[in-house]
């Protein structure tokens, strides 16, 4: 199986557990991995036979905007489900880094893996 990404789009949105998060946004960074069978698109040259990633950024990116989760975890696992059964992929790979949340590290996450059977 192929595979479509995109990675590290950076998206302003309310996210956090601590009373300044509620009300302060904040830029998560945002990973996706898609699987795609990309063979038909490749001898066709047409967008028609192939995931759209700006459909999925754009769809990915307007959620995540309107978001106001408390958990990164819950934000990741949301996302996977949209992908999942708004673009009718087979698998999802979401990670959700949170860039200067804890002191002294690049950045903190979540990273998962959805099928379509779980």
């Amino acid at each position: 199986m192929d595979a479509i990404f995109l990675n590290e789009m950076r998206v302003e949105t309310i996210v956090g557990i601590w009373d300044w998060e509620r009300k302060t946004k904040q830029i998560v960074s945002i990973d996706l991995e898609m699987g795609a069978d990309i063979k038909k698109a490749a001898l066709t040259d047409n967008i028609e036979d192939t995931l759209n990633y700006k459909g999925v950024s754009k769809r990915i990116r307007k959620f995540v905007e309107d978001s106001d989760f408390q958990l990164v975890e819950t934000m990741a696992e949301k996302i996977a489900e949209i992908i999942l059964v708004e673009f009718n992929v087979p698998w999802v790979k979401v990670r959700v880094n949170k860039p200067g949340a804890i002191r002294g590290s690049k950045d903190v996450g979540v990273f998962i893996t959805r099928t379509q059977e779980s």
